[in-house]
């Protein structure tokens, strides 16, 4: 049965409070099946079946959505929403399908929508400062109490060893675009182990973390002038703040998008960037160290690198992780991720410089 025919079936199992009236395919997402359901009484709910090969034990993403609601339900938001977790008629948080596969139910946030792009400096600071927001609120909760629903997420070594392993038992061709990505992994490879050696020497701490804070995932009003959600919540997971901050610039500050047409169209936003970290610190710099916000550009600078990275090896793997439409996108899209950091690299006096300005509340 294909997944919207699944989807129809499994979404009696959850109690929404009417007679369900429409299911349909909605996001475009890479990793799971995501619906929106509409029942006779107009309300309106989100249906995800969760990707058993990137989450192997989804019910840990349960306990960690669980234990992240109760702890905002305490602490109180202050304007930033969370989808809430609707109950299976059986009482559980999710349920399965014919299959066996393992599907969830999420609040609908109503008069909210997501943008493709940003289209001006106030949205970008909004952008940070719900990112912040969510970071500040959750310092304060355990990282003990979340599991470690991707074990090696943003793990960059661990990538490149993988990477390795792959490239080196593929007996392909290479083409020249794929020469090309394979020499500017090998000319960063002293790079890459940055923030793992920092918190090895305990420089940086491991926090709760969004795991996932592209633009998708941040819902604006209905006028699109403030963010009033935060809604993706699979990989909330102890991690570093560094890395959420640095995938929001990475999403956020390519304006070309993940896969343009265009190569050469690709960089990074310098406007959008210095929006973004005002927003984000002037919520965030209260519980960050000086050397939280020193490792920050590495972050910035890293975390396209290993995109790209995760993207070329998926290539090489076959596609079996991230989803394509045509054969090489996993390839296009892992160049766009490297000329994206080398156009960082390009600007890191001026990155380094904007986050000390802005770090000391300038």
């Amino acid at each position: 049965m294909d997944r919207l025919g699944l989807a129809r079936g499994v979404i009696t199992a959850f109690n929404l409070g009417g007679t369900v009236a429409e299911v349909q395919t909605y996001g475009n997402g890479l990793i799971n099946d995501t619906f929106l359901v509409q029942t006779t009484g107009g309300r309106r709910a989100i249906l995800q079946r969760l990707n058993a090969q990137v989450f192997p034990h989804p019910e840990l993403i349960l306990a960690n959505l669980r234990t992240l609601l109760n702890h905002a339900r305490r602490q109180g938001m202050d304007g930033l929403r969370l989808p809430a977790l609707l109950p299976a008629r059986d009482g559980r948080d999710f349920a399965t399908d014919s299959e066996g596969g393992f599907w969830r139910a999420l609040e609908y946030i109503p008069g909210t929508h997501s943008l493709g792009m940003l289209a001006n400096a106030e949205q970008a600071q909004s952008v940070g400062a719900a990112l912040g927001r969510f970071h500040a609120l959750l310092h304060e909760l355990p990282v003990g109490q979340l599991h470690a629903t991707l074990p090696g997420f943003h793990v960059a070594p661990e990538y490149l060893r993988h990477f390795d392993g792959i490239v080196q038992g593929s007996e392909a061709g290479h083409s020249v675009a794929l020469r090309e990505a394979l020499a500017f992994v090998e000319e960063r490879r002293e790079l890459i182990g940055v923030l793992e050696q920092a918190k090895q020497t305990g420089a940086l701490v491991l926090r709760p973390t969004h795991g996932d804070p592209k633009l998708d995932n941040f819902l604006f009003d209905a006028e699109a002038r403030q963010v009033v959600a935060l809604i993706d919540l699979d990989t909330v997971q102890p991690g570093l703040v560094q890395v959420d901050v640095a995938d929001c610039l990475r999403s956020c500050c390519n304006r070309a998008g993940e896969s343009p047409a265009d190569l050469y169209a690709v960089r990074f936003d310098l406007d959008i960037a210095r929006a973004i970290l005002r927003g984000y610190l002037a919520e965030a710099r209260g519980f960050l160290s000086a050397e939280d916000c020193e490792y920050l550009y590495d972050a910035i600078r890293l975390i396209p690198f290993e995109l790209g990275l995760r993207f070329l090896t998926d290539h090489f793997a076959g596609d079996r992780y991230f989803k394509v439409t045509q054969p090489g996108q996993n390839l296009w899209r892992a160049r766009v991720q490297f000329r994206l950091t080398e156009d960082i690299e390009r600007h890191e006096g001026v990155l380094r410089a904007l986050i000390d300005s802005l770090a000391g509340g300038d």
